[in-house]
């Protein structure tokens, strides 16, 4: 549980940032396709959230049954999940200020882009490692 001292203050972060978006002036001017992506983006990181504050929950409420081996096989699932919501939070919030910034067809590219980089990095080349462990190598 120790990754959640990285993962959790950037997700704060992020969702602090996009819960102070529609208040600005130049909301007005986004479009519909643009709205659509913030508010996406912004469920997703509520997701991430709540899937990273889980496990804190999770161990004060079972840690005087003794019940450690749940409590960490669910906060590993817990922490996954999280993370893949959060790599749909930056891959959105990439997406709309690019949007924003450029172009559609523009956003689209960076951003995939920048998914195909956060899957690879954390989660492909951790799953790769898996299974050539798991083979024996």
């Amino acid at each position: 549980m120790q990754e959640l001292r990285v993962a959790f203050p950037g997700v704060q972060i992020l969702l602090a940032f996009l819960f102070v978006v529609p208040f600005q002036s130049g909301w007005p001017d986004v479009t519909d396709t643009q709205r659509t992506v913030y508010f996406v983006t912004l469920l997703l990181t509520v997701c991430s959230s709540i899937c990273f504050i889980a496990p804190t929950a999770h161990h004060r409420i079972r840690f005087r049954d003794q019940d450690l081996e749940w409590v960490i096989t669910r906060s590993n699932r817990l922490m996954v999940a999280g993370l893949v919501f959060l790599a749909g939070a930056i891959t959105g919030g990439v997406l709309l200020v690019t949007m924003v910034v450029f172009s559609t067809a523009a956003a689209i590219a960076v951003a995939g882009a920048i998914a195909g980089l956060i899957a690879t990095i954390w989660f492909a080349i951790p799953l790769a490692r898996e299974r050539k462990f798991r083979d024996g190598a």
